[in-house]
């Protein structure tokens, strides 16, 4: 009589072998699938449960900063027809961190500049992840003149930490680069707008925000100096960024009840096409309206609504 010892013992087949295989193979997978499973609904829980509780200040900075956000470029394409980008500020070079250029929305011209940042290492790296040096300012300010003269409006598109502060930078002229552009626009003669869409740092930001009407999108932030820098500086702990950003006011309800933006445009919908739709009519909209002021009334409005803030 044969044992169930010796039946155990007892050498499988390349047949039956391959079938154990088979099945332990299967079991892999499906446990592989429910693991999946359940972390996509656990994901799918913790959304649901976040989607009702209001994001901290460095969540909402963390979350401009996000590579899944829209881009400047995403914006120009999106919003404009027939973009011709132009390049360098004929003094040093071109700075592919400031992407400027001519391009259409309905029937009217514009002069369309954005601080890039780029989506992925690659593209972060050639647009100096969205930090402008000294050549990336004077190459807006030449095509915001250019548009000055052939009666073009303006939008410029703010993403970025901050102006780049390498050393090339500073013997370059970055802080002289940055001030004449904000005393440039203070009486620029042709409507200006801005438009914060990610993050906005400082006074590398603040070059291209001098503008008719700022606008800032809900999620976007717009602060002095980032969390980081800042918990440095007060409290030599960088990991106080948190608290940092939380004394810094630097969301979108803070920067509006402070006066410092205009409009700031939901974030609600999660279709980019209908967000482009909407502010692409807004836009229209606050040329047409702008475009009838008297060129001198417009820059003294825009000079009074900067010197008012603070005040």
């Amino acid at each position: 009589m044969v044992t169930d010892t010796e039946n155990l013992n007892k050498e499988m087949t390349p047949t039956e072998k391959k079938a154990e295989e088979r099945r332990a193979r299967e079991k892999r997978v499906k446990e592989l699938r429910e693991r999946k499973a359940r972390e996509k609904a656990a994901q799918e829980k913790q959304k649901q449960e976040s989607a009702g509780k209001e994001k901290t200040p460095y969540e909402l900075v963390r979350g401009a900063r996000s590579k899944n956000r829209l881009t400047s470029l995403d914006f120009i394409k999106g919003l404009f027809r027939g973009f011709i980008e132009l390049h360098g500020d004929r003094r040093f070079a071109d700075d592919p961190a400031v992407i400027a250029g001519v391009a259409y929305l309905g029937d009217t011209p514009f002069t369309v500049i954005g601080t890039e940042k780029g989506r992925d290492t690659k593209s972060r790296i050639k647009h100096n992840f969205g930090t402008p040096n000294p050549e990336g300012y004077r190459k807006s300010l030449r095509l915001m003149k250019q548009a000055e003269k052939f009666k073009r409006p303006v939008i410029c598109f703010v993403d970025t930490s901050g102006a780049f502060c390498g050393i090339g930078a500073e013997e370059r002229g970055q802080g002289q680069a940055i001030a004449e552009n904000i005393m440039e626009l203070m009486t620029l003669k042709t409507p200006v707008l801005s438009i914060l869409i990610g993050e906005g740092g400082s006074g590398g930001a603040l070059a291209l925000a001098v503008a008719d009407e700022v606008w800032m999108f809900e999620n976007a932030v717009y602060s002095v100096i980032s969390p980081e820098g800042c918990a440095n500086i007060l409290w030599r702990e960088p990991e106080k960024a948190d608290e940092a950003a939380q004394n810094l006011k630097l969301t979108s309800k803070n920067i509006s009840d402070l006066g410092v933006v205009d409009r700031v445009i939901p974030e609600k919908s999660r279709d980019p096409e209908k967000m482009l739709h909407d502010l692409s009519a807004q836009i229209i909209e606050w040329y047409k309206n702008t475009s009838e002021i008297p060129v001198d009334e417009l820059t003294q409005r825009r000079y009074e609504r900067f010197r008012k803030l603070g005040v």
